[in-house]
């Protein structure tokens, strides 16, 4: 019925949607996790991850499919799908945020992330300077990440997560009404979140209006806590007319 692109967030990759993806699938949708630039099995070496190259990975997949997708992203990468719907917004349907940065124009991620005061990441982020990347500290996986999550997650992510490339937090998002605004956007706010405060979340969709919001009372990655109740905010999204 429609084909979802489901885009991770900082550190994390396609893993993040193995829950997701057979609940859509019984639904009757398309789902494809990809795995960004120097995250999860892409080798692209993380000292040469570029913001518009990661944008561009995205672009391609689109290209490759027929008629029209819905991109949702988590977290820091709510910024690729936006700059994405600017180079693709006749392939793209809707925009879906979920818990995700939604930048205005001529801001950057790294601007908005500072405002987060109560996040509880940032004292756990290690910067590695050689690499233009950084890392995230597993003491703070399951406070920050997976406090609502099986146990199982946590111990996951010890094996999986990686470093995060710095230079898309740092680059201004280039957005027109033209383009851009022209997609129909949805955001899934957790508020239970520790991550991305409600906050920070709530300020960014009423600077960036949405068609409309939707709330999970979860912590930062529903994807694991409550996948049914998240797929079903995203069929409900699907079947949405657009206005």
């Amino acid at each position: 019925m429609k084909t979802f692109i489901l885009i991770h967030g900082s550190w994390h990759s396609s893993w993040n949607w193995h829950k997701v993806i057979p609940i859509l699938e019984k639904q009757g949708h398309k789902a494809i996790a990809i795995d960004l630039p120097a995250m999860g099995r892409d080798k692209t070496p993380i000292n040469q991850v570029r913001m518009q190259s990661t944008v561009e990975k995205i672009c391609k997949l689109i290209d490759n499919i027929e008629g029209k997708v819905i991109l949702v992203g988590h977290s820091k990468n709510g910024i690729m799908i936006s700059q994405a719907a600017e180079s693709r917004p006749d392939k793209i349907e809707k925009l879906v945020y979920l818990a995700a940065y939604l930048i205005p124009n001529g801001k950057t991620q790294k601007e908005y992330s500072m405002q987060d005061t109560k996040g509880v990441l940032k004292p756990y982020v290690t910067m590695h300077e050689q690499l233009n990347a950084h890392t995230l500290q597993q003491e703070i996986y399951k406070e920050g990440l997976y406090a609502d999550c099986d146990d199982n997650i946590t111990e996951l992510a010890k094996l999986l997560l990686s470093h995060e490339p710095v230079e898309s937090a740092i680059t201004p998002l280039r957005l027109s009404e033209e383009n851009y605004g022209r997609v129909p956007r949805f955001y899934i706010e957790c508020t239970e979140d520790k991550a991305v405060t409600p906050f920070i979340q709530r300020k960014m969709y009423t600077e960036t209006p949405c068609n409309r919001v939707y709330s999970l009372a979860t912590s930062h990655s529903p994807f694991f806590s409550k996948p049914q109740e998240l797929c079903n905010i995203l069929w409900e999204i699907a079947m949405e007319e657009k206005n």
